[in-house]
């Protein structure tokens, strides 16, 4: 029952096209300029022979400009976007607010062909004076896989240092999707690269009526699984997901500034665009005005899945407090979570805050010695360790330590921020480079909460279902809710065949099926969409009156609400 590749018909009035031939056909003969945008990870070299070829075959001339090669020096590149005061922290950097133009000492000003196209690509094209233009892309997983292997230019503006991470994460994805983002509204066209000799293309007002629909239904994001040292199975064996990886570990159920839509009629058929478009293009009808007024486009809550079934413990980390995150690191809010037992039992363990009797200086020096002389230690010497009760919610406000245990799975809920974790201790394990992974514990002890400890723990963070509404054959629950976070997680237990009425109320909505057959959202509007077990689906807020319809013939289902307070 569960999608891999949850789809989405194009706006009647949409042009969805694939192929290079079929793509090259929507250009016309000329004169004009032609401004493709993209970043990095795009295979620029294909994109420009393929459609080079195409337009000649029509007899159409092209001269190409690689926008790339006006770059400023990379020293001057790195100048402008990295902060001094980064540059003792091997860990982390402050998200950059650089504009993409600071990539250029002087752009280039390309004469207008007389005849045919000029093709002006690469990141930063859409700067260049232009008649028409397109974005290129490829999901955000590709950029991680290319920095991964070592890929040369896998970097913004440095086409040929060895790739980082570090990079990546803070300075090449928020300048790109910033730039994105400013273009969304006069795209010609959105051109999908996953498959470099099989593109997909879809017209820009096309597009964006295809937003203006989904923007008033529920809609899924297509799921993806990575591997990393401490992953388990579950995926692999129950959903099918990357059957030849070592592992799956981190679920990308909803991760809104790397989730996509599948835009389509079928996978020979379809593009995938950006969810965080949909929220750019339709803030309101997406996010309510409350929560856009509060985070402008930043979609606030994601859901993933950490897969230890099979795997290893997690790190013991926590993340940064609010004025931390925002001062040191440049997001507007910060990383609170929950942890919600998809799987779990009494033999395998959450650690959650820190014990009563806990020493921080002597936590301290034990993490100390971990990390420069390879000492283990053991975690429940210093941080409370609960049972993995399936079905249990565990609040992790910013600052409090914790980690899942090996064989759970579970259900993360909570605030977007995602590349912060304030690693304590993490096992003595190695990375894929076979090296000591990286431990940031300055900034762990910088924003430890000191106070989450004993049993205000079990009392605050470890909450017990409370009925908020309930009806026949079915009951709404608050599972957890706490001051300081900015939303709260319910949960319906619905019968075999039963209904449960609900209305977004000018608030998104976030579903997923935590145990059961699944269900099917009906709105007021008419839409129907399926919703089976571990999938998750977001319901704007426009959206309003909706019913949850439970599978018959099955047993109970259970399924988890997530909504801004």
């Amino acid at each position: 029952m569960y999608r891999l590749d949850p789809r989405y018909a194009p706006a009647p009035q949409a042009a969805l096209h694939t192929g290079w031939q079929a793509v090259a056909s929507q250009l016309p003969d000329g004169p004009a300029v032609l401004a493709v945008e993209g970043p990095p990870s795009v295979d620029w070299s294909v994109l420009t022979d393929r459609l080079t070829h195409e337009l000649t075959r029509r007899g159409i001339p092209v001269t190409v400009l690689d926008i790339r090669s006006h770059y400023a020096q990379p020293a001057l590149v790195r100048n402008r976007t990295e902060r001094l005061a980064d540059a003792d922290d091997s860990y982390f950097r402050k998200l950059a607010d650089n504009a993409l133009d600071d990539l250029f000492e002087t752009l280039p000003v390309p004469t207008p062909p007389q005849a045919g196209l000029l093709l002006v690509l690469g990141p930063g094209a859409a700067l260049v004076e232009h008649d028409l233009l397109w974005y290129a892309d490829v999901p955000k997983r590709y950029a991680e896989a290319a920095v991964g292997a070592g890929e040369v230019g896998a970097n913004l503006g440095l086409p040929d240092d060895k790739p980082d991470f570090r990079r990546l994460f803070y300075i090449d994805w928020p300048m790109l999707d910033r730039h994105r983002d400013a273009l969304a509204d006069r795209l010609d066209a959105w051109l999908d690269l996953q498959h470099p000799d099989h593109p997909a293309w879809i017209d820009g007002p096309g597009l964006r009526a295809t937003f203006t629909a989904l923007a008033h239904q529920p809609v899924r994001t297509r799921p993806y699984f990575n591997s990393t040292p401490w992953g388990g199975h579950w995926a692999q064996r129950e959903l099918g997901f990357n059957p030849d990886s070592p592992n799956t570990a981190l679920g990308y159920e909803l991760i809104a500034p790397e989730a996509g839509v599948l835009i389509g009629t079928g996978p020979e058929a379809q593009a995938e665009v950006p969810f965080q478009l949909l929220c750019v293009l339709e803030p309101l009808s997406v996010l309510g005005a409350e929560a856009y007024a509060r985070f402008g486009t930043s979609f606030p809550i994601r859901f993933d899945y950490l897969d230890t079934v099979g795997g290893g413990s997690l790190s013991v980390h926590c993340h940064p407090k609010e004025s931390y995150m925002r001062e040191r690191f440049g997001w507007d809010y910060t990383q609170h979570e929950t942890y919600y037992l998809t799987r779990g039992g009494t033999d395998t363990k959450v650690f959650l805050g820190l014990r009563e009797d806990a020493d921080v200086d002597v936590f301290r020096k034990e993490v100390e010695r971990a990390v420069t002389d390879g000492v283990p230690l053991d975690p429940e010497d210093h941080v409370l360790a609960f049972p993995a009760d399936q079905g249990q919610l565990f609040m992790i406000p910013a600052g409090t330590p914790h980690a899942s245990g090996a064989g759970n799975l579970v259900l993360e809920i909570s605030a977007t921020p995602y590349l912060y974790s304030l690693r304590f201790y993490d096992w003595l394990r190695p990375g894929t480079d076979g090296k000591p992974r990286p431990l940031p514990y300055e900034h762990g002890f910088a924003n430890l909460e000191t106070g989450r400890r004993g049993k205000s723990v079990a009392r605050d963070l470890v909450q017990e279902p409370r009925t908020l509404r309930e009806g026949t054959g079915w009951r709404e629950e608050v599972i957890g809710a706490l001051a300081e976070m900015f939303y709260e997680v319910r949960r319906f237990v619905l019968d075999a065949g039963a209904e449960a009425a609900d209305d977004t109320q000018g608030r998104f909505h976030i579903l997923n099926v935590v145990e059961g057959e699944g269900v099917t959202v009906h709105t007021a509007a008419g839409h129907r969409h399926e919703l089976a077990y571990a999938e998750t689906l977001t319901v704007p807020a426009s959206v309003g009156a909706y019913t949850l319809r439970a599978a018959a013939g099955g047993g109970p289902v259970r399924v988890v609400k997530a909504l801004v307070r």
